[in-house]
């Protein structure tokens, strides 16, 4: 639904964003009734179709670490997906045949950062919140492991479903004691809550921002809780014709159908146009 604010035409949700606190409640309280649809009756694609960055925070939950059997980590441990990782609900989850056969579920809260952030305390950093949305931070457990770091096999196409909608901070509210679920085929893997995470959004996010400037329209994943299929006895992944859903307290149910390996494709991809600056 495009939305106009003082004479610009909205149409994504990182056009919002880029429009700044004002515009938001501007957009956001004076949309009228009739332009409004409910979720059901909307075409969900993805919400965010462009970040330039989507940081990660791994083991960020004491319950997850018990599972694993691994010591708490002393600071955030960041990792990386790449832009090309992102896909909305409904979208197929596919990766290239014979690259891995142990891809696996992790239900998260990922934050929208609203304003840029760099250097930022946790208080600084809550205020610079667009919204949260859930997401699922699939990955290939033997590409991970077998690497010896983590985003190859958290970073193929398709591995960063995001949705199924954005809600805005101020309409979120806390997000310190969100439940957090996972089910595959309607069983349900993964029951915890936020409360377990070790850093909450406004440290991770002043973490981040000590090093790495977030910008408007970043994604911020801040972790999974226990019953992750790599550490399930025995061990569970996803398989063609599976369903896997995330579903975050306030927020939604995220589903992705599993259609599985697919043949390579060779695919030329046209490189973006790049403006050439004069000669000085």
């Amino acid at each position: 639904m495009p939305v106009v604010v003082d004479g610009r035409r909205l149409q994504t949700v990182e056009d919002l964003i880029a429009s700044g606190p004002a515009a938001w409640d501007r957009s956001l309280n004076g949309a009228r009734s009739e332009e409004l649809v409910t979720v059901a009756e909307a075409d969900l694609r993805a919400p965010l179709a462009r970040p330039s960055k989507i940081v990660c925070i791994g083991l960020n939950y004491y319950d997850h670490a018990r599972e694993a059997n691994l010591e708490l980590p002393r600071s955030p441990l960041i990792f990386a997906k790449f832009p090309s990782s992102l896909c909305g609900p409904g979208d197929e989850i596919t990766w290239p045949e014979g690259l891995t056969e142990q891809v696996d579920w992790e239900a998260e809260l990922a934050v929208v950062v609203g304003l840029p952030l760099r250097h930022a305390d946790p208080e600084t950093a809550m205020g610079g919140v667009f919204g949260y949305t859930a997401a699922n931070d699939l990955s290939a457990r033997d590409v991970q492991f077998s690497d010896g770091q983590w985003t190859r096999g958290k970073s193929l196409d398709g591995f960063c479903p995001v949705g199924p909608v954005v809600v805005t901070a101020d309409e979120y509210g806390d997000p310190g004691r969100r439940s957090v679920r996972a089910r595959v085929n309607g069983t349900l893997m993964q029951d915890s809550s936020t409360a377990e995470m070790i850093w909450g959004v406004g440290e991770i996010l002043s973490f981040i921002s000590a090093s790495t400037s977030l910008m408007p329209g970043d994604l911020v994943l801040t972790g999974t809780p226990a019953g992750v299929g790599a550490f399930r006895a025995p061990p569970a992944f996803l398989q063609p014709g599976d369903e896997v859903e995330v579903e975050v307290e306030g927020i939604g149910v995220l589903k992705n159908p599993v259609a599985g390996p697919v043949a390579p494709q060779v695919e030329a991809i046209e490189p973006a146009a790049r403006e050439v600056p004069p000669a000085s």
